[in-house]
């Protein structure tokens, strides 16, 4: 993908007056104290349902021995979650409006999230995807009807970008009925066939024209869903051992579990924020790559309690694996958490060669910590913490330098 050229200056703030309903106009990247609305808060907690739903069904696939299976079904249906909320926080990040009509569609993408939630635990356990696809569908379909809206505010080269993203959104819906007609054997390569047709919309509608997204408020949105994700994680883990000390008053064993747990996530939220990733978001290709990689961020951080569920099913005699098989479901997501997290945001601000490795090196050592039986999510957790706190005085020592001598008042 290349860096399309900048849109022209559109003036700042929410365009249109204060009617019901107002033209659809594009919104100014020079807007100050951009924040996310109410609406868009809202639409992430109804997704995390949707979430939380994948991943408990997870947990049930690992916690039965089909690890497999229930991974390219979490892939499969994370994906039409993720792609969904995603392509929708960038279209409000340059269009929002907020007046009736827009309220109204996006709440009918709210409702299509509830439906593709109710049909999660269908697709898992039957491999039926008929109440997905229609929640997928619905979602989809009022996303073309923004685009459409924005299309006939536009004028030009936006015009032809809003029309380019109605039509590729539409007619990708028709392809993702092969998951419907295909034999069970052929839908997870017709996913990806059609995943990557998905990705391939933004670049192709966007080519001559980049839709005014706001760098700052694209930024605050990813971690706010960051934030619900991982809080989603850790009120997974405390309902997972909550369950296993009340049915098994297995305490001593679970404490371990839930102590690294906690360290993990801590230092989950600790490694995202940490630095100001919106100065990085200057072009399409850096701001796409970026969003796109996200599939990995907020799969991994989600699994990461779905693990931690399996791991307290399995030290509770709940689950038929191994403690090695329940190990790994909490230490390879988190180490690809890791990796993921370092890959796009860390390594842009990371000086010299030992900075870079701080994180890599940790995924390894969290993989590592898989072979320690029932001590390997605690330890998994130790060696996150240590490594912010490695991370933190590396970046201290140049601030320092940079700084020179620091007299003391008072």
């Amino acid at each position: 993908m290349t860096a399309s050229p900048a849109p022209p200056p559109v003036p700042s703030g929410a365009p249109g007056g204060r009617g019901p309903l107002r033209r659809l106009r594009a919104r100014g990247r020079d807007e100050a104290h951009r924040t996310a609305s109410a609406l868009e808060l809202f639409f992430d907690l109804c997704f995390v349902v949707a979430v939380a739903q994948a991943g408990m069904e997870l947990v049930h696939s690992v916690a039965e021995g089909h690890a497999g299976q229930g991974i390219v079904d979490y892939a499969m249906v994370f994906f039409a979650l993720w792609w969904a909320w995603m392509n929708f926080t960038w279209f409000a990040s340059a269009y929002d409006n907020d007046d009736v009509l827009y309220r109204v569609v996006t709440l009918v993408q709210i409702a299509g999230v509830l439906v593709l939630a109710a049909g999660v635990s269908r697709a898992f356990e039957e491999h039926e995807f008929l109440v997905v696809w229609l929640g997928y569908v619905i979602m989809r379909v009022a996303m073309a009807a923004q685009w459409l809206r924005a299309a006939r505010s536009g004028e030009g080269r936006e015009r032809t970008t809003a029309l380019r993203y109605a039509g590729g959104v539409l007619a990708c819906q028709v392809g993702w009925l092969g998951l419907l007609l295909l034999p069970e054997g052929a839908r997870p390569w017709w996913f990806l066939v059609m995943a990557l047709l998905e990705m391939c919309v933004p670049p192709f509608a966007e080519r001559g024209y980049t839709t005014p997204w706001h760098p700052r408020h694209i930024a605050e949105r990813y971690g706010l869903f960051t934030i619900i994700v991982l809080g989603e994680t850790i009120a997974a883990a405390t309902v997972a051992v909550k369950s296993g000390i009340d049915e098994n008053d297995a305490l001593g064993e679970l404490l371990p579990i839930a102590a690294g747990g906690l360290l993990v996530v801590f230092a989950a939220w600790w490694i995202y924020f940490v630095v100001p990733i919106h100065g990085h978001l200057r072009t399409n290709r850096q701001a796409f790559l970026w969003g796109y990689g996200h599939y990995l961020v907020f799969a991994s951080a989600a699994a990461i309690g779905a693990g931690l569920e399996v791991a307290v099913e399995q030290t509770v005699g709940a689950a038929h694996i191994s403690t090695l098989a329940a190990s790994a479901a909490v230490t390879l997501p988190t180490a690809l958490y890791l990796l993921t997290v370092w890959a796009l945001h860390s390594r842009h601000f990371k000086r010299g060669i030992t900075q870079q490795l701080v994180l890599p090196t940790t995924a390894l050592l969290v993989i590592c910590c898989t072979f320690l039986g029932h001590w390997a999510v605690f330890a998994a957790g130790v060696v996150c913490a240590l490594s912010v706190v490695a991370g933190e005085t590396l970046a201290a020592r140049p601030a320092a330098r940079d700084s020179g001598p620091v007299t003391r008042t008072g």
